[in-house]
């Protein structure tokens, strides 16, 4: 609707401007043709004028004054008919230049009617437009008011359905008797220290693999010997077995020894702490395979006492679900279990000044 009225405003104004400039075009042309016209007139009256008085001055009859021209036909002096026309031309070269002179001053006022319409139709578009910005900055705001409606009244159905689900829920658990439910729990008996057989396994993300702590002891005595026997720390690695190495230090210390009542020097030695460590993280098993193949499991355990075995378990924060399942099938088999937590990073490392593991 905007566009439609804003095309009538600037339509009234061309038309109008058009037949003012037809206008003005068709006065200059007057103005130029009557100002030759009068410009020639005036010509003729000086020399009319200037005639008569060199007669009147000369006091001479007009016949003697002018004679005929030897090659023109036409006489010299104007005749009463050719004074008329000439007055009459004379009276209406200054009625022409009355009108001229009227002409320009109209010319003048519609020039400065003409300014004032021009600027009165610059300040009309500006009005315009202001109020076609208007016009769609309130209509943006109206379509997002209708929008924001819209979401609301979606949000307003989308809880009145889950207001009346739960309602249904509700009354349906009201109805029902309560479920009983089962707690799975394991005995928990007091910790005892282990002094018996001892298998170590080593679990972090999930998986479980074994430590071969007696083989990889008998490596590092065999070691030990063939170290120089001098004062003092060696370390030294064995390994791999079974994918873990053995890392350890022996020191080595000379001091007085008793024997039979005989003191003497001797050097003494003693083996530093172990650390058992794999050749990359993800040795082992799934704890889930482990259980439900049991052939690695069942290997490690084949021919061992449960009542004079413990099984140790290294494990990682990330792993205590695991534990918690491998414990359960280790007590239905009768194996008790001593759990030893170790941080990310952390070694599994044994010490002659360490403490034995307390199974369960």
């Amino acid at each position: 609707m905007s566009g439609r009225r804003r095309s009538t405003v600037e339509l009234g104004h061309d038309a109008f401007l058009d037949i003012v400039a037809n206008l003005v075009g068709i006065l200059i042309i007057l103005v130029v043709v009557l100002g030759t016209q009068t410009q020639r007139i005036t010509e003729m009256l000086r020399d009319s004028v200037e005639s008569e008085l060199q007669i009147v001055e000369n006091d001479e009859p007009v016949e003697k004054l002018i004679e005929p021209a030897p090659e023109s036909p036409v006489e010299a002096v104007a005749s009463r008919a050719q004074l008329d026309k000439l007055g009459e031309m004379a009276m209406r070269a200054a009625s022409a230049q009355r009108d001229s002179m009227r002409i320009e001053a109209n010319l003048r006022r519609y020039n400065d009617q003409i300014s004032r319409l021009s600027d009165a139709r610059g300040r009309l578009l500006d009005l315009l437009s202001i109020a076609e910005a208007a016009w769609e900055e309130k209509k943006s705001e109206l379509d997002e008011t209708k929008v924001l409606a819209a979401k609301n009244q979606r949000q307003i159905r989308e809880i009145e359905s889950e207001i009346a689900e739960l309602a249904g829920t509700k009354e349906r658990l009201e109805n029902e008797e309560a479920p009983l439910v089962a707690v799975e729990h394991l005995p928990t008996p007091m910790a005892k220290t282990v002094f018996g057989d001892e298998i170590d396994f080593r679990l972090k993300a999930g998986k479980l693999s074994l430590v071969p702590v007696e083989p990889l002891m008998k490596q590092i005595k065999e070691d030990a010997r063939r170290m120089t026997q001098r004062p003092g720390k060696d370390a030294s690695t064995v390994g791999p077995i079974r994918d873990y190495i053995a890392n350890y230090v022996v020191e080595r210390e000379v001091g007085r020894v008793t024997q039979n009542g005989r003191t003497s020097m001797a050097m003494a030695t003693r083996l530093g702490a172990v650390a058992f460590e794999p050749l990359n993280d993800s040795v082992g098993q799934p704890v889930a395979q482990v259980l439900r193949d049991r052939s690695f499991l069942d290997i490690e355990l084949a021919g061992r006492d449960p009542h004079s075995t413990t099984i140790t378990v290294w494990v990682y924060p990330d792993s205590f679900g695991e534990l918690r399942q491998l414990k359960e099938h280790l007590y239905q088999r009768g194996f008790a279990t001593a759990a030893r937590p170790l941080l990310d990073g952390q070694a599994i490392i044994f010490s002659s000044r360490g403490t034995r593991s307390k199974a369960q």
